[in-house]
């Protein structure tokens, strides 16, 4: 009996011990091997809704100058960090927008600084503008207005989460010129439902491929879509404040005034000629 109750215990002990101890395989690796079996972490997912996708699409060619690139960097970055900006957000529907920032020249040229960013408390606008204003400045050949609107379809189509608004603003100091026509790239951009806001800037004299109503090129030839806008730069002292005012009303989606409001293209005839840029490059370099 004594014998028995000796072997059933012995027993009883190694089954115990076998149950507690980790499979033979799993001895046999090396720890970082059996690190990696380990689930990984979860990362924070985007928000499925946001009140406006914003994309902030910026020229950098050749014709901006050094001083107009550094103020117009400055501009965005300032309107980030600005109170105002952080309380029109925190407005809205869902008290956030995500915003994507890249600069562009040429049909193929374009520099994505900031990826899509959901902007949601102060702190977050100012790390967005910590991130811009941190990129190296760069320049590129050629203006693609069309190129510019193709890219920021492309962004707001891979935007991954649900936007109650698709805005793209397009700033720029000269017609189209390279790719395709821009009117082209516009009309698919609106049936696809996105509004395009423009920022034209006029500062400087029009040289031999600039335009002088470039205000009205951006009316009839680049914008439209729902309350759509165009707010001219004719001075540098008014890049900061500009863009600022811009950015408000794009996230509050307020109207600049009633007189303002800009008709979907396809019912106005253009004032100007759409592709007078281009027209202009061939003339001058004969391509």
């Amino acid at each position: 009996m004594g014998k028995d109750v000796r072997i059933a215990a012995g027993l009883l002990a190694f089954l115990i011990v076998a149950a507690l101890a980790p499979p033979v395989a799993a001895q046999g690796q090396p720890p970082s091997q059996r690190l990696a079996q380990a689930p990984a972490p979860r990362l924070p997912a985007m928000p499925t809704e946001v009140d406006v996708a914003l994309v902030l699409a910026v020229d950098i060619s050749f014709s901006m100058d050094l001083e107009e690139l550094a103020l117009q960097r400055a501009g965005y970055v300032e309107a980030l960090r600005s109170p105002e900006v952080h309380k029109a957000v925190a407005n809205g529907a869902t008290g956030r927008i995500a915003i994507s920032f890249f600069e562009w020249a040429g049909v193929n040229i374009q520099h994505h600084l900031l990826p899509w960013t959901v902007i949601d408390s102060p702190e977050s606008a100012l790390a967005a503008a910590a991130e811009i204003e941190k990129q190296p400045t760069r320049r590129g050949q050629r203006t693609s207005i069309s190129g510019a609107i193709d890219f920021s379809v492309r962004q707001l189509d891979e935007a991954p989460f649900r936007a109650l608004r698709k805005v793209m603003d397009i700033s720029g100091d000269g017609p189209n010129n390279s790719g395709r026509v821009v009117t082209v790239a516009r009309d698919e951009a609106l049936r696809k439902g996105i509004s395009i806001n423009g920022l034209p800037i006029a500062i400087r004299k029009p040289g031999y491929l600039d335009i002088s109503e470039l205000d009205i090129y951006y009316e009839d030839c680049v914008i439209g879509g729902q309350g759509a806008f165009v707010i001219p730069i004719t001075e540098k002292a008014q890049f900061i404040q500009t863009i600022k005012t811009k950015l408000i009303m794009e996230i509050s989606d307020a109207p600049l005034e009633p007189a303002r409001l800009i008709m979907p293209a396809q019912v106005r005839v253009p004032r100007v000629s759409c592709t007078v840029g281009e027209d202009m490059w061939r003339n001058r370099m004969g391509n």
